[in-house]
């Protein structure tokens, strides 16, 4: 009995229009025009400015940050102050530096694990909608399989019993266990792009597979993988702060998950510290809003083409006149 997953259509226009809008913006202004789709979007500029910012503040970390994050030379669990501006913790660290130091964990866990994560499930969706036959069907098995079982008690479980700790070890559970749905979303894609005319064109040339995906299939998914990304990298930053605030994560390593754990277990809201417990929920609840803004100019992105369809972006280079 086959195991295939059936080919669902995805949302959106046409890629080939969607790259041509882009390049003809692209032509009116030094910016590329996928940008200029991307900034004419409000929700995905505010989305864009969020992003900018936290990522000044990760890069920037140690030189915003009035002390060093593990420092616990201060007075314990200490209010907001002119001299701690969030306070202190149980331990006598600075609230507001491992805040900022925070921001680094999460969007480098965020990205790293995003990225790892939609490469997955473009290898995967990429060769089980290409080659179909016993290729497709034994990796829409895996896929399915990766989609129902539970993703949050199998990485809890991964990282409590793994023989080591740290940042990596969390990127790396948090790829395998969530490349399924986009392997899907890919797979169907790809199904639908090898039937294109210029696609079996390639194939009728006597172009190598390898050359017919990279050049005239991933071109032609740009919109979708980009989506995947954001999707996957929203999926990484949540889940590493759940790790951490379990107490599974990188105990070297501040985090806003981890700052959540300690604020829980040194009794934050019972002491009267509540910028301890609320600056990293808050935190993450920005950082997360700006990734999903950015997702709407994506969607925008792939939905803004004009009513004719232009030349493909990926075309084959010209071999000269025939004989």
């Amino acid at each position: 009995m086959s195991t295939s997953v059936p080919a669902v259509p995805v949302p959106g226009a046409d890629p080939e229009r969607v790259q041509a809008t882009a390049v003809d913006l692209g032509r009116r202004s030094w910016l590329p025009g996928w940008f200029l789709i991307l900034w004419r979007n409000r929700k995905c500029r505010i989305g864009l400015v969020m992003l900018a910012g936290f990522a000044l503040v990760a890069l920037l970390a140690p030189v915003l940050a009035p002390a060093d994050p593990r420092d616990d030379s201060f007075p314990t669990s200490a209010g907001p102050s002119a001299a701690h501006w969030l306070g202190t913790t149980a331990q006598g660290e600075d609230v507001l530096s491992q805040l900022i130091f925070g921001a680094r964990t999460s969007l480098v866990v965020g990205i790293a694990a995003g990225a790892l994560s939609t490469l997955i499930g473009l290898v995967v969706g990429l060769t089980a909608g290409y080659r179909q036959g016993l290729v497709d069907e034994v990796l829409s098995f895996v896929i399915n399989l990766g989609l129902v079982v539970p993703t949050l008690p199998l990485m809890v479980t991964l990282a409590a019993y793994s023989p080591v700790r740290g940042q990596w070890l969390i990127v790396l559970v948090i790829s395998v266990t969530g490349w399924a749905y986009g392997a899907r979303v890919k797979r169907s894609q790809i199904i639908t792009l090898r039937t294109r005319d210029y696609v079996t064109a390639a194939r009728f040339a006597g172009d190598r597979t390898a050359r017919i995906i990279a050049r005239e299939i991933v071109p032609n998914m740009t919109s979708l993988i980009v989506a995947g990304f954001m999707g996957a990298t929203l999926g990484a930053i949540g889940g590493e702060a759940g790790l951490a605030f379990l107490g599974l994560g990188d105990p070297q390593t501040v985090s806003w998950g981890g700052m959540l754990n300690e604020a829980s277990l040194g009794g934050a809201m019972l002491t009267g510290q509540w910028a301890w417990l609320i600056a990293p929920g808050l935190a993450l609840s920005l950082l997360i809003t700006s990734f999903t803004l950015v997702n709407f100019g994506v969607d925008a992105l792939s939905k803004s083409a004009p009513a004719a369809g232009p030349d493909r972006l990926h075309s084959r280079p010209s071999t000269g006149p025939l004989p």
